[in-house]
């Protein structure tokens, strides 16, 4: 049982005074108190939820076996080489014919961010000029073998901060790729 002693110590000087009880508080209630209300915040207050990005995958048919080759616009797609140590290869259209780069860029605003933004006005006047504005942008995204998981993440990140509304992930870089990101 807690408890908290009055005691004033001892007299002293001349005069002698009937000695009185010591005043006791009980402090067990208030402990009990304080228990109950970490308790009640404990269970009533709501913890931060991880937020996470959708990802669409594919639905494993057999059309995955057949393995159709599906054409696109080059002028509407971009094409992104994640290599070792924060290497970030750009590049518009086909690598033999790029419309824009080849070019190494930063995994920042003023870097990966500013190059997708720009891409995407170009892309959305060029689908509008030939009557589908509606088409935007396509991001292939080619992480090497020597990338990270986390420039992954982040250009996921810029994908969704840019309002890229289909990019897609592969693993198939062609040699004349790889030539590129290691520099030769």
């Amino acid at each position: 049982m807690a408890e908290l002693n009055t005691d004033s110590g001892g007299e002293k000087g001349g005069k002698v005074r009937a000695k009185k009880a010591n005043a006791k508080v009980d402090l067990t209630a208030m402990v009990d108190l304080a228990f109950l209300l970490i308790t009640f915040f404990m269970l009533t207050t709501t913890l931060s939820k991880p937020q996470s990005m959708n990802l669409g995958l594919p639905n494993k048919d057999e059309d995955e076996k057949k393995n159709v080759d599906i054409k696109v616009d080059e002028n509407r797609t971009v094409t992104l080489l994640l290599g070792a140590n924060n290497k970030l290869t750009f590049y518009m259209g086909l690598l033999e014919t790029p419309l824009a780069g080849p070019k190494d860029i930063a995994y920042s605003k003023d870097g990966l961010r500013k190059e997708l933004l720009k891409r995407k006005e170009e892309v959305l006047a060029y689908s509008t000029a030939k009557g589908k504005p509606d088409q935007g942008m396509i991001v292939i995204i080619k992480p090497g073998k020597k990338s990270n998981y986390k420039n992954v993440v982040d250009v996921l990140d810029e994908m969704a901060i840019s309002g890229v509304p289909t990019y897609t992930i592969v693993n198939d870089i062609t040699p004349a790729e790889l030539k590129l990101l290691e520099g030769k």
